[in-house]
């Protein structure tokens, strides 16, 4: 009989949840055991069309009250977040739909993104109401107090300094794989260098959702020297003003869903301006491509800034001076960029050296 593997994010919107997700279920294809695969949002799976009010909420909360979205996640999900306690209010919400859809898919193998399925089924699992093996597959660079740690079977970790927090939390050290944060496998390719090294090329992403607008670090005059390709994501206006403005160095790039164009973009560029979500920046550090961050939404992304300008892996930018002048700046700096590298090859000197289908099938096979 063939292996259920069930992947649970959170919320439909395009995130790192998702693009996690999809990943690993892409890989968990590939491998020779026929296993079945399927990915829910288990918010839309219990509330339906609320899904899509909680989203929209969600977006215009933090683009509208920062502030007010970056205290409340900070004392809810990351003060003491060494010390975990139950959190009875998402018990409440979604245990017994979480049951329903157990009951239902009754998976072997089931893989959290998202903090909020890992801590139902870390309850479950203590409790003894689920018999899958569980995965926790973290999509930041650290851990915050929602994740199910306890009943949590493996661990799929973003760093070492991660890998360190868990074992502290109690966590058996063979039971963690310091994998990244899983990425498609076409990133991990050659890295190819441009040989135009005169006149330099920038990646912006960020634009999707229109949150955290990027619009204003570009240049507003025809003087820059930089090219820039600007992934506008799912967002519309953006791209049409940016093709309105007739800028032959801003070239705005409309959705891509492809892994494999999205890769030749990253080979097309020197570096990459960004906002700090997890998944984004596991591509530019496979791809080993300098990272220049301006500001991070609040809540997840101000501490990935936190812990990614601790290890060196990321230059936050003044929003006092000139974007273009401090990116051009760094990457004339040899000693700079010197350190740069040595601060990503030590990140990638802790990584797994497997590749991903291969943990995956070690989880599979392992006796529980």
């Amino acid at each position: 009989m063939a292996k259920k593997a069930l992947f649970l994010p959170f919320m439909n919107m395009a995130s790192g949840h998702h693009h996690v997700a999809d990943t690993l279920m892409e890989e968990t294809a590939k491998l020779e055991e026929h296993i079945n695969t399927s990915k829910v949002d288990i918010l839309s799976y219990s509330y339906g069309t609320v899904e899509k009010l909680v989203s929209s909420f969600y977006m215009k909360w933090i683009h509208l009250f920062p502030s007010s979205y970056d205290r409340l996640y900070y004392y809810l999900a990351y003060r003491n977040v060494a010390k975990r306690s139950r959190h009875l209010h998402y018990e409440f919400l979604f245990k017994l739909y979480m049951q329903k859809l157990l009951a239902n898919k009754n998976p072997s193998l089931l893989f959290c993104t998202h903090a909020l399925p890992s801590n139902i089924t870390s309850i479950l699992k203590q409790k003894g109401k689920l018999n899958a093996i569980t995965v926790n597959v973290y999509t930041d660079f650290f851990v915050n107090r929602v994740w199910g740690i306890n009943g949590i079977d493996y661990h799929l970790v973003p760093s070492l300094t991660v890998k360190n927090f868990l074992i502290q939390l109690g966590v058996d050290e063979e039971r963690i794989y310091l994998t990244g944060i899983p990425v498609h496998p076409v990133f991990k390719a050659p890295v190819t260098n441009r040989k135009d090294t005169e006149n330099y090329a920038i990646l912006v992403t960020g634009g999707n959702m229109g949150a955290g607008s990027m619009e204003k670090l570009l240049p507003q005059n025809e003087a820059s020297t930089v090219r820039y390709y600007i992934l506008c994501g799912n967002n519309g206006k953006l791209y049409k003003k940016l093709l309105a403005r007739k800028h032959e160095r801003l070239i705005p790039i409309p959705y891509i869903n492809s892994k494999y164009e999205m890769n030749a973009l990253y080979d097309k560029v020197d570096a990459v301006l960004t906002k700090p979500g997890g998944v984004t920046i596991s591509e530019c550090l496979m791809k080993q491509k300098p990272i220049f961050v301006s500001h991070g939404l609040p809540g997840q992304e101000r501490i990935n800034m936190q812990e990614l300008e601790k290890h060196g892996l990321m230059l936050t930018l003044s929003r006092d001076k000139s974007v273009e002048e401090q990116i051009v700046s760094y990457l004339e700096n040899e000693k700079a960029m010197q350190r740069y590298r040595q601060r990503v090859g030590e990140y990638h000197e802790h990584l797994d050296k497997r590749e991903m289908g291969e943990i995956l099938l070690d989880i599979f096979n392992k006796e529980h």
